[in-house]
């Protein structure tokens, strides 16, 4: 049997998801530089880069890459932070997902299947070009 999580630890990783979610950058990465892992997940698999890049906060998702983050890492339902960025359509995301080495062919859908499912054809050609 495993113990209950304790609750000043789930308090500050809540924390911590937030700052992520509000693009709140130098608080965000202050956690990250002490020590948090860069590649911490919720309950739903979603990371800190994962958040960042959902909720349009380019210079977080910037600061996590430069930390080491996973541009490619997967969710519990298969999804990227680079599918996420397109369906929001966050083009600054995009563009500094695919600058920290995102591939466009990760995840189910991938950010190139999401794409084309919004018919977004010139996201298609930056991928191509990458």
């Amino acid at each position: 049997m495993s113990e209950a999580p304790d609750p000043q630890v789930v308090e500050l990783a809540t924390k911590i998801f937030d700052l992520a979610r509000q693009g709140r950058t130098e608080e965000l990465v202050a956690y990250v530089d002490a020590g948090v892992p860069v590649g911490l997940t919720n309950d739903r698999g979603d990371c800190l880069l994962m958040l960042a890049a959902y909720h349009g906060h380019a210079d977080a998702v910037r600061a996590l890459l430069q930390r080491g983050a996973d541009p490619d890492r997967i969710n519990d339902r298969g999804q990227s932070p680079l599918a996420g960025a397109v369906f929001k359509g966050e083009a600054a995301v995009i563009q500094a997902l695919l600058d920290g080495g995102a591939d466009p062919a990760a995840g189910t859908p991938s950010a190139i299947d999401t794409a084309r499912m919004f018919g977004k054809a010139e996201l298609l050609e930056l991928f191509g070009a990458h």
